[in-house]
Formats: C-alpha cells, sequence, structure tokens
C-alpha cells in the first residue's frame, strides 16, 4: 500500500507538468459550466425540460464529461506511452510492479475527477443557485458507476492501441459520441425516442440520468445500473485479455 501512495503522488506530479493535460481534465468543466452559466437563457426555466432551468440539467453532464476526459484522454493515452517506451518492461524489474502503476493512474483519476466533480457542484450552488444533489448517496454511487464503467473503456484503448498517440486519437473518436449521448449537445430530455433509447444504454447516457436522478433525491434506476454494470465488466474484462505489459 506503501508504493501504491507514492506511486501515485509520483504520477499526480507527472500529470501537473502536463499543462494541456491539466487544463482539458481539471479547468476545462468548470470553466465550460461557467460560460454556460453565464448565458441568462441558461438560467431560465425551460418548458422543453419540463420546467427546469437548462444549468440545472448540464451540471451532471459536465460532471460526467470531467470522468471522460481522464478516462480517455489521460488514462489510456498514458498507459499506451509507457508501454510504447518501455517503462512498463523496465519496471518489473523493480519491487514496483506494473499492476500497482495501474491502480496508481486508477486512484489518481478517481480522486482528481472527484475533486473536478466537487469543483462543479460547489460553481453550480454558489454562482448559479443550482442545489445539491438531494439524495448524495446515490449521488456517489452513480459518480463512481459512471467512473467505473469509463475507466475501464479507457484501459480497453489503452490494452488495443499500438502507441500513445495512436491511443489518443482512439480516445477522440470516442470521446465525442459518447458526450453527444450524455446529453452535451441535446440534453436527453429532448431527444427523439430513438436517441434516448440509444442513450439508456451508453455508459455516460445511463451516468447522466443516474446522476440526475439523485441530483432530484431518486435512485438509479435498475437499467441504467446494469448498463454501467455491464460496460465495466465487458470492456474490463478484454482489456485484461488483450493488455501487453510491453
Amino acid at each position: 500500500m506503501s508504493a501504491l501512495f507514492r506511486l501515485t503522488a509520483t504520477e499526480t506530479k507527472l500529470f501537473f507538468r502536463e499543462p494541456v493535460l491539466v487544463f482539458f481534465a481539471l479547468a476545462l468543466p468548470p470553466v465550460l459550466l461557467v460560460i454556460l452559466g453565464s448565458i441568462p437563457a441558461m438560467r431560465e426555466p425551460s418548458e422543453d425540460l419540463g420546467g427546469a432551468r437548462a444549468i440545472t440539467v448540464y451540471v451532471p453532464i459536465i460532471v460526467a464529461m470531467s470522468v471522460t476526459v481522464f478516462a480517455l484522454n489521460s488514462l489510456s493515452q498514458l498507459f499506451a506511452t509507457y508501454r510504447e517506451k518501455g517503462v512498463l518492461r523496465r519496471m518489473r524489474t523493480t519491487p514496483v510492479t506494473p499492476r500497482v502503476m495501474l491502480g496508481a493512474q486508477l486512484l489518481m483519476s478517481t480522486v482528481l475527477s472527484a475533486v473536478t466533480m466537487l469543483v462543479v457542484l460547489a460553481i453550480g450552488r454558489l454562482a448559479f443557485d443550482v442545489d445539491l444533489p438531494r439524495q448524495l448517496p446515490a449521488h456517489l454511487i452513480a459518480y463512481l458507476l459512471t467512473a467505473l464503467s469509463m475507466f475501464a473503456i479507457g484501459l480497453l484503448v489503452a490494452s488495443l492501441a499500438p502507441t500513445g498517440k495512436s491511443a489518443g486519437a482512439i480516445g477522440t473518436l470516442l470521446f465525442f459520441p459518447f458526450l453527444f449521448f450524455a446529453g452535451l449537445w441535446i440534453p436527453r430530455t429532448e431527444m427523439n425516442d430513438v436517441l434516448r433509447t440509444i442513450s439508456d444504454f451508453t455508459p455516460l447516457g445511463a451516468g447522466v440520468q443516474s446522476l440526475q436522478d439523485a441530483a432530484a433525491g431518486h435512485w438509479p434506476q435498475l437499467l441504467h445500473v446494469t448498463v454501467m454494470l455491464g460496460w465495466t465488466i465487458v470492456a474490463g474484462g478484454l482489456a485484461a485479455r488483450y493488455f501487453r505489459w510491453e
């Protein structure tokens, strides 16, 4: 455990040496929320959203977005780069195993994305009067399930991509469709039946709906919990099957 925490601290320091990645992973979600919240129409009740304010609807979407950045742009690209440069192979000659490296990366990504989530919730509450989640345990469970499913997909990308650049390219290709079905461009309540059904079976669509349900004081729906667990098991199993340390 001490090796895990020391390596997590080291990897976190290395992460903060990449200003572009730090901006997209930590700064972009809060900045995007501020930009959206500065639009007057986003702060007014909307009939299309069932009387809810758009800014309230977008807070869970931006929380899910922060997890996606870590999963598809940080975790996947870093592991593919480490394998490409032989870092994982050389690590086998040290007391620190590659599995500890994996644990350190997952721990770092989870903690930093959780910090981003707290910042987004705080900005929404203090700047735009967005209520905090009424069902906090449900919100935590929804967040963890969303993170698990997306991190599993990120590791699958890392297991299949031959280089760090290709992992980044694959992650970018997945990033925008996932966010579309999460409701970033068209909120789920405004999607037609076909798009909403597809969204229900994507990890971010299920995750966003679960976060929105928790914000309204409800527990995640069984369908969405099953979808996120399914993505976690399938993507995680494939990642374990095809992952190469060198």
